[in-house]
């Protein structure tokens, strides 16, 4: 490597690690607030750190979990979570195996439609999807992951199609000889080839699904069912007054399950977008 490559790749660090310093800046902005005390927050040492005086411990994470009914919130955005991303990982990559390996043209017009689907702005679809999750009792948290399923299958099934393009048919045949049926042969070979690709999907739609705001807020009914993302906007009170304390713990509680799961996973991510870009 010449000195001028090593130059060039100095500078892109510093400049990436001043972008990700930025990208953190208001997550930490978030923490610091959420161990003060309300006065503190509201008045302008909002981006100051926490003092003896403003030091306020634990009590706004108390208070954030003991009002609101935010455990029943969690229950709710993690049941709604982990039902979607099953479904998402299990009926996309059936679908996506099947479409790469039978290639007619109905075959090729569905794949088309998922990857049209994935440009589709969803603001096109909130009131006629709202509509009908009415009519068809779509709108409680134990059956919303079928809504999830079909605005997350675009993504889904591109990844996946990208991977199998990759994988030679070879294998397949091999266990289709030794007597595998097609449920065997998906479960047993394609699964554990597709691992890398699962487990890039399973992050990327956890991390939407569990952050999302507006479809849970169109389609459940916000006096019996609230997901975490719901629960943050009733710590607003009455003629616009703001429980900044507990509001900023519970952004906080609400935040840190999915980056503990995309630091642990990231490294599946890039190998499994990585995998899905080797053909196709």
């Amino acid at each position: 490597m010449t000195r001028e490559s090593q130059s060039y790749n100095r500078l892109w660090s510093i400049v990436m690690t001043i972008i990700s310093v930025l990208y953190m800046y208001p997550i930490f902005m978030v923490l610091i607030n959420s161990l003060k005390q309300e006065s503190a927050i509201s008045t302008g040492t909002a981006f100051e750190l926490p003092t003896e005086e403003t030091f306020a411990g634990l009590a706004n994470y108390e208070n954030a979990i003991s009002t609101q009914g935010f455990l029943s919130s969690l229950f709710f955005t993690t049941f709604i979570t982990v039902t979607s991303v099953i479904a998402i990982l299990l009926f996309c990559s059936m679908f996506a195996w099947y479409i790469t390996r039978v290639n007619t043209k109905v075959t090729r017009a569905l794949y088309l439609l998922c990857a049209f689907s994935m440009v589709v702005p969803f603001q096109m679809v909130m009131f006629t999807l709202s509509s009908m999750a009415d009519s068809l009792n779509l709108n409680t948290p134990w059956v919303l992951w079928i809504i999830y399923l079909g605005f997350g299958a675009g993504l889904a099934v591109f990844m996946f199609c990208g991977f199998m393009r990759s994988v030679p048919i070879d294998i397949e045949e091999a266990s289709m000889i030794d007597g595998c049926n097609p449920l065997q042969t998906y479960f047993h070979i394609v699964v554990p080839l597709l691992r890398p690709t699962m487990v890039s999907v399973a992050i990327l739609e956890a991390m939407w699904i569990w952050n999302d705001y507006l479809l849970p807020t169109l389609i459940l009914d916000i006096n019996k069912y609230r997901t975490i993302s719901m629960l943050i906007q009733f710590f607003r009170g009455s003629y616009g007054r703001v429980e900044m304390g507990p509001m900023m713990a519970c952004i906080m509680l609400a935040i840190l399950p999915i980056i503990i799961i995309y630091l642990i996973g990231q490294k599946y991510i890039i190998k499994g977008v990585v995998a899905g870009a080797v053909k196709g």
